[in-house]
């Protein structure tokens, strides 16, 4: 399916808007996680999905933000898709290759800083701003393949990455290097006390992707409203099932299976606690699966909720940044207000000055979450009118 009309204007913001509501309402669920790992008491030093040792608001707390970043993700996809239908495709390309590399230098720089407020950047993480940089860039240039094609690498890609999880090279190798960007997670030594944290490998979210660029055609002019809602429908429920048998098998699709637990809510979390880094094909499943069908729900009709969500929607860049920075300054200003004096915090240690038994308890932590929401919405809202009002094409990459 390849559509290049463009729709009426009216048109076009109305389907934007569905997809801004689902982008924002992922990235209000991001900062939970985020406020977690920062205020928290201990948020930095355990993980909440090992069972042996998470309650269940905790590990609810975290799964439900795996939703975020694959949808962001995918999202990003079909933004691109739907940007090209106002662009010819070397023009789209481009746009797809700058933006990539100006992402990957964000994350780099800005984002880097925001995650261990250290200038001497002796910790440099490479996460999602980096991974949908270069999955950008790649599809910069495949792009021209057919349709079928391309939906067929991103497929491939998604369902298929798993395969390659046994393959491993000796550590300190270039190939090691190139396959902890690609596929494994790894801490690599770059110099004398610093150190790349590869905590999202590009393979699985090129995929994702494209997949949400292959999503875009639904959304032209020519596919009427109840068969795109249908389609979106029956195409998150699909996921979903495919999740819950694949699962089931407990053969293929996530490198750690599932098991029986000490009670059936903790098997039950065992049966859902599926691999982020890098997502595997169940983690994809089970995120994208309820994100493309709540899509098909607000193709119905517009509701009065939808435009709160949608003011985060709209500069998900920017309100990435501007909260990652707000959650670690609060986190700081907690300390000192704790007793801790600013020399005893340590920025260069990879906890971004966070200090065991330190922080809140979860039910204040998101009353922070709360906080933290609202004093986006402002900004957010301010951000975006000034976006919008804006002709000159540098917008587009902030």
């Amino acid at each position: 399916m390849s559509v290049t009309l463009t729709p009426p204007i009216n048109r076009v913001a109305s389907r934007i808007q569905r997809i801004d509501v689902v982008r924002g309402l992922v990235m209000v669920i991001m900062a939970l996680d985020h406020t977690r790992e920062y205020i928290h008491k201990n948020g930095f030093f355990y993980n909440p999905l090992d069972l042996n040792t998470t309650t269940p608001a905790l590990f609810l707390t975290r799964w439900v933000t795996h939703f975020c970043a694959p949808t962001f993700v995918f999202l990003a996809g079909t933004s691109a898709y739907l940007m090209g239908r106002k662009k010819s495709k070397p023009e789209l390309s481009i746009f797809l290759l700058t933006r990539g590399l100006w992402l990957m230098v964000l994350e780099l720089t800005i984002v880097n800083f925001n995650l261990w407020f250290d200038l001497t950047f002796s910790v440099i993480a490479l996460e999602v701003i980096w991974a949908t940089g270069v999955s950008m860039v790649v599809l910069s240039g495949l792009l021209f393949l057919p349709y079928r094609v391309l939906l067929a690498i991103g497929l491939l890609i998604v369902f298929g990455h798993n395969a390659l999880d046994p393959v491993s090279f000796p550590p300190g190798t270039t190939a090691d290097l190139i396959w902890s960007m690609l596929h494994r997670p790894n801490i690599i030594p770059i110099a004398e006390n610093r150190r790349l944290l590869t905590l999202y490998p590009v393979l699985a979210w090129i995929g994702i992707l494209i997949l949400g660029y292959c999503l875009g055609p639904i959304f032209s002019r020519e596919i009427d409203s109840e068969k795109r809602r249908r389609f979106l429908g029956w195409l998150g429920l699909g996921a979903i099932l495919a999740f819950v048998l694949i699962r089931s098998l407990n053969v293929y699709g996530d490198p750690v299976p599932w098991a029986v637990q000490k009670s059936f809510l903790y098997t039950i979390f065992s049966f859902i606690n599926v691999n982020k880094y890098p997502p595997s094909l169940l983690f994809t499943l089970v995120t994208l699966g309820p994100g493309i069908w709540l899509l098909s729900r607000l193709e119905e009709k517009k509701r009065s909720w939808m435009s709160f969500f949608t003011v985060y929607g709209r500069v998900p860049l920017f309100y990435f940044i501007v909260h990652f920075l707000l959650v670690h300054t609060l986190s700081v200003l907690l300390l000192l207000t704790d007793g801790v004096s600013w020399s005893a915090i340590n920025f260069q240690n990879g906890t971004g000055g966070v200090m065991p038994d330190h922080g809140l308890s979860l039910g204040q932590t998101y009353g922070m979450w709360i906080l933290v929401v609202l004093i986006m919405y402002p900004l957010c809202k301010r951000y975006g009118r000034v976006k919008s009002r804006s002709s000159n094409p540098i917008w587009s990459y902030l």
